[in-house]
């Protein structure tokens, strides 16, 4: 069950926020080869100065990713996953690439838990809630 967070110093309009976990629910299960029932996305918008990358220009507009995902994903779906969410922020919240950064974070299967029970570690073309 990986939960995509996305924290933002910009205000962003419902619809915008209702295209974007459409376009980041889909993207992560395309490349992780999962479904997208068990996907938590949350956006966080934040005041302007409340974010802050070195390498952006004091006052820009910035979206800092940590995404919590289960182990067994290769660096290569990682890779494509960062890539599809950096064009999705650029696209929708009109944010430069440069002034995103994503963080990954692995866990066992057994870290993500629902009220049914908890999930079992990544296999390829599994369905978590099976």
């Amino acid at each position: 069950m990986p939960h995509l967070q996305f924290e933002v110093n910009k205000k962003i309009i419902d619809g915008v926020k209702r295209e974007f976990i459409k376009q980041i629910q889909n993207s992560f299960a395309e490349v992780m080869q999962t479904k997208t029932d068990h996907i938590a996305i949350s956006i966080k918008e934040v005041e302007k100065y409340d974010l802050s990358i070195g390498r952006a220009i004091e006052g820009d507009e910035i979206c800092l990713m940590n995404l919590d995902i289960r182990e067994g994903r290769s660096i290569e779906q990682k890779r494509e996953v960062a890539l599809r969410f950096m064009s999705i922020v650029n696209n929708l919240f009109e944010i430069n690439n440069r002034n995103q950064y994503i963080t990954f974070t692995q866990h066992n299967g057994n870290d993500f838990h629902l009220i049914e029970r908890y999930l079992a570690s990544w296999q390829k073309g599994e369905d978590p809630l099976a």
